[in-house]
């Protein structure tokens, strides 16, 4: 029997503390929270881990600090069954980490320090030449030097895998990276910046977003939150999805989410819309579940 197919992730790990608060604190105000607890994050790490639970091989590419963060997250792959044995242990260097405040409404804004993340290179992707080759789908993020993000995604490129891009956080993309990218992932905030868009609140905003960037690459996949998610590719196809509702409890990774569940069913070889329908159910009950639950 063949092996699974493998989704493959190059990019950020991160250490996180969650606060949780009434609310977030607005410029100069301190704000008083009411519990705190650490998280393993960053949006490689939670992408890596939300394709292995929708039930693919998945392999993570990055790097940590030689820190006690960077031995939790190493902990935190394993238990969560990615194949973590391409991640390097950059030495004298600390570990990505971020500071995420909670308000009671379930929204969140968040500071990240990125730290080991800024060591990857070309190196990182010329060494793990099995995972690259067996590579069916490789996420990619805006958490690491875009110099890192080309060299892997024209090694994948080259033996064959498809490109997706999760442009977060908004940054300007090189037309050599574009070049690479088969999907383009990105919510309501990136759409704005790359799309040069005053306002992507709406599904209909997001639609017309996505007919937009498909200027850069073939695929555009816009996420309006609450709202849905609306693709658009340069055969012309186009379509929306709203959001399930559910009761939000916390919004915290539902992006990432998202898009860790659509490379596994893109992986297993499904059609775009229904594989997008799988990672709207997927970040559906991520932001139900209560964050102490989830897996």
């Amino acid at each position: 029997m063949s092996n699974p197919p493998l989704v493959t992730v190059f990019g950020s790990l991160h250490y996180d503390i969650m606060v949780d608060a009434p609310d977030r604190p607005r410029k100069g105000e301190t704000v008083t929270g009411h519990a705190w607890h650490p998280k393993c994050g960053g949006k490689g790490g939670n992408q890596a881990i939300s394709a292995a639970r929708a039930g693919v091989r998945a392999a993570m590419i990055g790097a940590v600090g030689d820190d006690d963060f960077g031995t939790a997250l190493l902990a935190n792959l394993t238990r969560a069954g990615v194949n973590h044995s391409c991640v390097r242990v950059a030495r004298n260097t600390g570990s990505g980490m971020s500071v995420a405040i909670f308000d009671a409404e379930g929204d969140y804004g968040a500071v990240i320090v990125s730290g080991s993340n800024l060591t990857l290179g070309e190196a990182d992707i010329a060494s793990p030449s099995e995972v690259v080759a067996q590579t069916a789908v490789l996420l990619l993020q805006n958490e690491v030097p875009e110099a890192a993000n080309i060299a892997a995604a024209r090694a994948v490129k080259t033996r064959g895998g498809r490109v997706v891009l999760n442009a977060a956080p908004a940054r300007k993309l090189s037309d050599d990276l574009i070049a690479l990218v088969d999907i383009l992932i990105v919510n309501a905030i990136e759409a704005e910046f790359l799309a040069g868009m005053a306002v992507v609140e709406t599904l209909d905003g997001a639609a017309q977003a996505a007919r937009r960037l498909v200027d850069l690459c073939p695929t555009a996949i816009v996420t309006a939150g609450g709202e849905g998610v609306a693709c658009c590719d340069r055969s012309g196809e186009a379509f929306a999805l709203p959001a399930i509702p559910v009761k939000v409890v916390s919004t915290h990774g539902a992006g990432d989410e998202f898009v860790g569940a659509l490379a596994a069913a893109l992986a297993r070889g499904q059609a775009l819309r229904p594989a997008l329908a799988v990672a709207n159910a997927a970040s559906a009950v991520l932001v139900s579940t209560p964050e102490a639950k989830r897996i």
